[in-house]
């Protein structure tokens, strides 16, 4: 049995739920990962080797591959734009040779199942990745899945919503198309098998459950495990694949980058054309899952919040990813900011809990219509806007993803920084922080900051400047009214 494995993509959907799993099986793990903060609240943190490393830093891997018998590439990027096929590849390629010359024994790779011939970009750069590491000269094992379905899976969500949104939906014609679903235990089944392959094995491997649907049978099975009505569907042929994206954008909490490449993706057929894979691993114990079961499943994890990963958990691209900078550091800066503070009469623990529960069905506790707007304008122009939500209803974690913020910092009981993710010209943060007060209760502050860029930057600001008496003076205050009133609650 291999002894030690190296995770790339560990705080990815994928690669968050395999970990754990990887050491329940009695694996040693090691993750790669860019930011560690990003596992600061994770419970298997502690069970692991942590590495800092990136996989376009070639040298940064030397010390991740080192002793390792199994290596997971979990790492794709979802880019629509730009130049993505290349800096895949060139990740790819660095860990092929990092991998061969540390000796590493086995290559798992997670790619997508797509047909021959000409592909979208999506498709085409996970098939190139492959080839690369099937070129390494180390053993790989490329599984070649089509659509995830699981709780929090990109995939899932937006059939979700678009079904959950339209009693009647206009579609596109590739709702015709033929697609193999997974369900997410299915695969994370696969990569763990995958690494006690034969040494000799090295080649892609077609994965999927057992249903072929087409796209809007999906769509109608998710209906019907929900508890709704059937959705009349018609395939229209002028909904090309960019506005088809456009659509998915304004339903779905899905931001346009993201849905681009899903959607260029979904314009082929994508089933299982080998099934070579049972020669090697048997199916899971009762068989793989069927769709409807997957759905039902995934369902049921979120009505008990127990969604383990999310594609939520990726930040977004084009999103601000630097952390905000000391107030010292700001010397040199423009910055402008927004100082709230507050008195409560409820205990700190109180107004943290009140804190911890903001955004999603619980709201931003300030002019609801001006938050929605903003939500609206920010999902117009492609943002995520306030349709993602929170992962769970009462905790946050450091890297979740809130409505249009993500936590950042997270202090708990005490401090909770977030980050914009939503289209400003600058960067945005929120904070909000309690602590006791020697006067008895609890004292309450908020501070709103934001780096303009440029000229655009400077007028953006002042322009919502009449905004912030109502928004965040009135956070402020039903915030801490909000934890007294529950505080006085028996």
């Amino acid at each position: 049995m291999a002894n030690r494995v190296l995770v790339t993509g560990a705080t990815g959907y994928i690669g968050g739920r395999l970990v754990p799993r990887l050491i329940a099986a009695g694996y040693d793990v090691r993750v790669l990962v860019r930011n560690p903060a990003k596992l600061s609240d994770v419970p298997w943190a502690k069970d692991v080797e942590v590495v800092i490393g990136d996989l376009s830093d070639a040298a940064s891997l030397v010390p991740a591959v080192d002793g390792v018998d199994v290596l997971y590439y979990l790492v794709h990027s979802m880019g629509s734009k730009g130049t993505f096929e290349k800096t895949e590849r060139t990740a790819a390629v660095n860990v092929a040779r990092a991998a061969r010359e540390a000796g590493v024994g086995r290559i798992v790779y997670l790619g997508g199942l797509h047909p021959d011939g000409k592909l979208s970009p999506h498709l085409r750069s996970r098939a190139e990745v492959g080839r690369v590491l099937l070129e390494s000269g180390v053993p790989t094992a490329a599984l070649q899945a089509g659509v995830v379905i699981g709780s929090g899976s990109t995939s899932f969500e937006m059939i979700r919503h678009l079904t959950d949104v339209l009693p009647y939906m206009p579609a596109p014609r590739w709702v015709r198309n033929f697609i193999q679903p997974i369900a997410v235990r299915d695969v994370l089944y696969y990569l763990i098998a995958a690494a006690e392959l034969p040494a000799e094995v090295n080649r892609t491997f077609d994965i999927g459950g057992p249903d072929v649907l087409r796209y809007g049978q999906m769509m109608n099975g998710y209906a019907l495990e929900a508890g709704l009505k059937q959705r009349p569907i018609a395939a229209l042929p002028v909904l090309t694949p960019w506005l088809a994206s456009q659509w998915v954008n304004l339903v779905t909490p899905i931001p346009r980058d993201l849905a681009v490449p899903i959607i260029a993706s979904l314009q082929y057929d994508c089933f299982v054309r080998e099934h070579d894979i049972e020669r090697y691993i048997p199916d899971p114990d009762g068989g793989l899952t069927s769709y409807r079961r997957s759905v039902r499943l995934a369902l049921e994890r979120m009505r008990d919040g127990e969604v383990e990963t999310s594609w939520q958990d990726s930040a977004v691209r084009g999103a601000a990813s630097d952390l905000l900078p000391s107030d010292p550091d700001w010397s040199g800066h423009t910055v402008f900011t927004d100082l709230r503070e507050k008195h409560s009469d409820a205990a700190a623990s109180e107004v943290w809990r009140v804190i911890e529960g903001i955004g999603g069905d619980n709201g931003w506790y300030s002019f609801p219509l001006a938050w929605a707007v903003r939500g609206w304008m920010d999902k117009i122009v492609g943002g995520v806007g306030l349709r993602r939500g929170r992962r769970n209803a009462t905790r946050l974690n450091t890297g979740d993803a809130l409505d249009f913020w993500r936590v950042e910092e997270l202090r708990r009981g005490s401090f909770l920084r977030l980050r914009a993710e939503m289209k400003v010209p600058g960067m945005a943060w929120l904070e909000m922080s309690v602590e006791p007060d020697e006067a008895g209760g609890s004292h309450y502050r908020q501070r709103a900051v934001f780096f303009p860029q440029g000229l655009g930057g400077r007028l953006y600001w002042f322009s919502i400047l009449p905004f912030h008496g109502v928004i965040f003076a009135g956070m402020a205050n039903r915030i801490t009214q909000t934890a007294e009133r529950e505080n006085s609650t028996p």
